[in-house]
């Protein structure tokens, strides 16, 4: 999400002011920050960046720092009082705003704050899409009201509200104009997504995911971040059906205990989990599955940490984000006892990480021999000759290929497992042209 956000921003200034983006920050004109507050340090690693920041301010007094995302919104004011020679702070519901910032920030030679949260109208005043490259995410929807005890989203980016269908369908049928083949369509509870069309008829998530899949030139689409309570049988039912959804499904669950499951409100059971993958995996058998996990939650103890452990046996995780709790200011959890060491809290999470990876190193492991359709990214980092992409499961597949396959879908056979991608030989284009490839 703060990537999107991030290459809106860019695309944002470079329409109102000209601005580009530069890879030497101690060149630049504008010096901006997009922060993220999930997890602790956030607010520190501000802080030291502003830090690094305060000489070339000092020396250039016309050099402008914005602050902007989620540590933005939660800290506010409090940023200018730390570091009184930021020039601006914006929302993650504001950033279409930045080049109104910078405007009056130059005029009035004072600071400027934006941190509200205008619902919809950033789409409205973002220009057209510029994308370079055949991937692209697509925001359809923000803000969060599951208000789970551990998490300030909903603090910092507001309550859920969905972008119109319309708008979300021309921005993709653009991005394929664009050469565009694979979507991530974005929220930070994607699968909460529920309006109308022109013809006032109810879309949720999985009538929208249908209508993206008809987009023609739209090979391929993800979505990210899913939440249990949300995942209908129809959601499911189209991981079978639809040829462009791709056969990997990123759910969330956080913990095996019911006990932890209910001290972070998530309001599922471990029961109502499984049974969501049960049903996903009766329409789609191949789909592999990752998850985020919370270790060390308060009042987490042994039994509930090997609850969590069970149920990783259990689903077989393909891949999984997860991390060591945070306390994040202003949440119900942050005021939870918690009596579990540091060092007991990082063992289990080295023993969650150690048995995710085992089931990830036999997934590719079990890839070898099998034909995979890639999406081609442009060339291997490895060997000039070669060609890199993605395959359903997000694995990166490195192989010999002409440059000129940026884009397109490639059948390639996978040769080789290894740590972090995977080798194979091209067998043939989707546009059928047979390939020879030694």
């Amino acid at each position: 999400m703060n990537e999107y956000d991030s290459d809106r921003l860019v695309e944002s200034l470079a329409g109102s002011h000209g601005y580009r983006a530069i890879d030497r920050p101690e060149d630049a004109d504008v010096l901006l920050l997009n922060t993220c507050s999930v997890r602790e340090k956030s607010e520190e690693k501000l802080y030291s960046q502003l830090g690094r920041w305060r000489p070339w301010k000092h020396s250039n007094p016309d050099l402008l720092i914005g602050v902007g995302g989620c540590v933005a919104s939660q800290e506010g004011e409090a940023i200018l009082k730390k570091a009184p020679y930021v020039d601006f702070i914006f929302g993650p519901q504001t950033y279409h705003r930045v080049s109104e910032l910078i405007d009056q920030t130059v005029s009035t030679r004072k600071p400027r704050i934006d941190i509200s949260f205008p619902e919809i109208e950033k789409f409205d005043c973002l220009p057209p899409r510029q994308v370079d490259g055949p991937r692209a995410f697509v925001s359809i929807m923000e803000g969060c009201s599951k208000y789970c005890s551990f998490c300030v989203v909903p603090y910092t980016r507001g309550e859920e509200y969905s972008r119109p269908f319309d708008s979300v369908i021309t921005e993709i049928y653009e991005l394929a104009e664009q050469g565009v083949r694979e979507v991530t369509l974005l929220g930070q509870n994607v699968n909460a997504y529920q309006t109308v069309n022109h013809r006032g008829e109810a879309i949720d998530f999985a009538t929208l995911l249908r209508y993206v899949n008809e987009i023609e030139g739209i090979g391929r689409i993800r979505y990210t971040t899913s939440h249990p309570l949300e995942f209908t049988d129809e959601l499911a039912r189209a991981h079978g059906e639809l040829p462009s959804l791709a056969k990997h499904l990123h759910l969330p669950v956080q913990s095996g205990s019911d006990k932890i499951l209910a001290r972070m409100k998530r309001h599922y059971t471990r029961k109502d989990y499984l049974q969501i993958i049960e049903n996903v995996r009766s329409y789609c058998p191949q789909i592999s599955i990752s998850s985020d996990f919370i270790v060390g939650f308060p009042g987490e103890t042994a039994h509930d940490f090997r609850q969590t452990m069970d149920l990783i046996d259990e689903v077989e995780f393909d891949h999984s984000f997860s991390f060591l709790y945070s306390k994040r200011p202003g949440t119900p959890a942050a005021l939870l006892q918690d009596e579990t060491s540091e060092e007991e809290k990082k063992e289990r999470l080295y023993e969650l990480q150690a048995r995710i990876n085992s089931f990830a190193v036999a997934v590719s492991d079990a890839m070898v021999n099998t034909v995979q359709s890639v999406l081609v990214d442009g060339v291997s980092r490895r060997r000039d000759s070669q060609v890199c992409g993605r395959t359903e499961n997000n694995r990166v597949v490195n192989f010999d290929g002409p440059e000129t396959w940026q884009g397109q879908f490639v059948d390639v056979r996978i040769t080789a497992a290894m740590p972090n991608s995977l080798r194979g030989i091209a067998q043939s284009h989707h546009q059928s042209q047979e390939i020879v490839s030694n």
